[in-house]
């Protein structure tokens, strides 16, 4: 692409960091899909963004589509060069956002593998050494994903006045900035409780972090994924033990129990409720038997209704 083209995407980025104040890590998707938009255009001899149209966007969605990269990752780079545009069009660069129309392949939803209730069990009864100070933060890391059903940015984004003890919630800032206030279970306070005790030990003076490293700052989030591995480990649990397999866990064992999608869908703080159902669990057979059992005209077994 031309040198002016290139420039028009790095004021995007500078608007992303200063103006949006994106995180790295999404900071960091946007400028490499915009980097791998723009190697396809030189490829494809697009010289400029107003060259661009529909017909070349759909041509870089297959050509990385045929590269093997999942529905997913396709969205996602779609949405970053949709908002890129619209950028192009708010600053008087362009006239259209040719992306706008164009739809990336469906992504399939994979049902996620949540730890079973005895697995579960297993992973947060190992309370190890109490006077432990990393233990101790791991424990309560744990049970609060656990009781909570946090993502892990959730987590790790946590601060000390963000939750209430006494009254038993946390006070969670999720996506997109929404804050929602979640219940926290008896076992999560207590080893909670057990980690304020100790947290004075670690952080630095002027930290806020709820959960902090060795080294007294916010813990990170690979941080948090290396100790539940490692904790997964050291119990036996045969599949990996990540972060958001205890949310996943949270939002399965609490449908089994409850059956309030609804509820579970404020809880986890999803805007759409086609989010949460990936949780549901329900195969054929209970689906049927239940039906069997609840609804006045089912005959579903055969019977001949005499």
């Amino acid at each position: 692409m031309q040198h002016a083209a290139q420039q028009w995407m790095d004021d995007f980025l500078l608007h992303l960091k200063t103006e949006r104040r994106l995180s790295p890590h999404t900071f960091s998707n946007y400028q490499r899909d915009l980097q791998g938009i723009v190697a396809w255009c030189d490829s494809s001899g697009v010289a400029d963004w107003p060259s661009l149209d529909a017909k070349h966007v759909r041509g870089w969605l297959a050509a990385r589509h045929r590269q093997g990269i999942g529905g997913r990752s396709l969205a996602r780079a779609l949405s970053a060069l949709r908002s890129f545009l619209r950028f192009l069009m708010r600053e008087g660069r362009l006239q259209k956002n040719v992306a706008q129309g164009v739809k990336a392949p469906k992504a399939p939803r994979k049902l996620p593998e949540p730890l079973d209730v005895d697995e579960m069990t297993r992973l947060l009864s190992a309370t190890g050494d109490a006077d432990d100070p990393l233990i101790a933060r791991d424990n309560a890391m744990l049970e609060l994903m656990y009781s909570a059903g946090l993502r892990l940015a959730e987590l790790v984004s946590l601060d000390v006045g963000q939750i209430d003890l006494a009254d038993g919630s946390v006070e969670v800032l999720g996506k997109g900035n929404k804050t929602r206030v979640v219940p926290v279970g008896r076992y999560a306070r207590k080893a909670l409780q057990i980690w304020q005790k100790q947290r004075g030990g670690l952080a630095d003076e002027d930290e806020s972090a709820l959960f902090v490293s060795q080294r007294g700052g916010r813990l990170t989030p690979r941080a948090v994924q290396q100790r539940f591995r490692q904790r997964g480990i050291q119990q036996g649990i045969a599949s990996r033990v990540h972060p958001h397999k205890l949310r996943h866990a949270f939002a399965s064992h609490l449908l089994e129990s409850s059956g309030d999608l609804r509820a579970v869908q404020e809880l986890l703080g999803h805007a759409d409720i086609s989010t949460t159902q990936v949780y549901t669990h329900l195969d054929f057979q209970r689906l049927a038997d239940v039906y069997d059992k609840a609804h006045p005209r089912a005959n579903h077994k055969g019977k001949s209704g005499k």
